[in-house]
């Protein structure tokens, strides 16, 4: 028998948050983050995505043990995402059971109806601009630092139910050793007709209120037309900024300003995963130290590129090019410094061939599709 339990009290909560490690460890292509990282994504106290949704979480056990979970949540209506469904589910994992993912849904699905909501997409977990879709390619690719990872046999069982597509979101795996030969050596930066109008900063992490206030700025400016947009929040950006400003390299991140006035930025990321690698998601008693040891070496050999944005002004347009190709090269010099390896451009939405072109023609490849799921109730 199946038991579908609301997360209520902390030890749910507790239990919530590390369902995916214990389901999924040791299978090829997953890594267990931290815990306590996790309870910062999920809780209503620490992340402040829930003051914009209403919603419920809910725990799966069978034969004692817990099996799966998922989240469901519904926008208020002042803030609803640009074409897609007020009504989410999010946080989906299970064991390879049709009627556990049956049961998990079933109750997401009520619950979303019972508000009202017509149509339901997921996985969002807990939004579009954190952890977003189910892995349907790349499950041995390098795992990544915010980006969900799911075992196979999930695209399965939740298409069974009656899921069909909505958006697949793109990511690249770009290995900067086969970059040379495509892009030029000379830097757009450095040519006659820019030299005087682009200048790029590393971004001011002692002015950091100030600087994720243009960071917001331009991000919900370069992003207002994506499928399923919601504006980011200064106090999102500024709840995770504080944290990652902690291991994030202070030239990991740059604004790109055109003729002095911002224009894009970049927040590379460097793979947390290498910091907490044979963690199994502790930080207590003695990871702690190891993981101190390991951020001040700082040796990193993949990052993920995290957040970028570039305004629509400059859209489809030679300063736009100019801009865009500035923050490749710029992008590609600063992981050299760090010795990376490997950057994941990730993620980017299909029909964005705007974005999609550049990347492809620098000889990037696809590393991982995550698919975005849709129902009508």
């Amino acid at each position: 028998m199946i038991e579908i339990l609301p997360v209520e009290g902390l030890a749910r909560f507790l239990a919530f948050c590390r369902v995916p490690r214990l389901l999924y460890k040791g299978i090829s292509g997953f890594a267990a983050p931290l815990d306590a990282e996790r309870w910062t994504l999920h809780a209503a106290k620490f992340n402040p995505h829930f003051k914009l949704v209403e919603s419920q979480a809910w725990l799966a056990r069978k034969d004692g043990r817990w099996v799966g979970r998922v989240q469901a949540q519904v926008y208020h209506e002042d803030c609803a995402p640009r074409g897609a469904s007020r009504g989410q589910f999010g946080s989906l994992d299970t064991i390879d059971d049709q009627s556990v993912v049956d049961a998990l849904l079933e109750t997401a699905e009520n619950w979303v109806r019972q508000k009202g909501i017509g149509i339901i997409h997921g996985p969002f977990s807990p939004s579009i601009n954190s952890e977003i879709g189910l892995l349907i390619e790349g499950f041995t690719a390098v795992p990544m630092v915010f980006m969900p990872w799911h075992p196979p046999y999930l695209k399965v069982l939740v298409e069974n139910r009656g899921y069909q597509k909505a958006r697949d979101l793109i990511s690249y795996r770009y290995r900067l050793a086969e970059m040379d030969d495509k892009i030029e050596k000379s830097s757009i930066a450095e040519r006659p007709e820019w030299r005087d109008r682009l200048h790029i900063r590393s971004i001011d992490y002692s002015n950091l209120s100030a600087e994720v206030t243009t960071l917001v700025d331009i991000f919900n400016d370069a992003w207002a037309e994506n499928w399923g947009f919601v504006p980011l929040t200064h106090e999102e950006l500024m709840s995770t900024a504080e944290v990652l400003k902690y291991v994030t390299p202070e030239d990991g991140s740059f604004i790109i300003a055109l003729d002095g006035e911002p224009q894009a930025f970049g927040i590379i990321l460097p793979n947390l995963f290498e910091l907490i690698d044979g963690f199994n998601g502790h930080l207590l008693p003695l990871n702690f130290v190891r993981l101190i040891a390991r951020m001040r070496k700082s040796a990193y050999k993949t990052g993920r590129l995290a957040l970028l944005g570039i305004r629509r002004s400059l859209h489809r347009k030679p300063a736009g090019a100019a801009v865009l190709f500035a923050f490749v090269e710029e992008a590609r010099e600063r992981s050299r410094r760090h010795a990376l390896d490997q950057i994941e451009f990730g993620w980017v939405l299909e029909d964005n061939v705007a974005m999609r072109r550049p990347i492809e023609w620098l000889g990037s490849k696809v590393d991982k599709i995550h698919r975005v799921y849709e129902k009508t109730l």
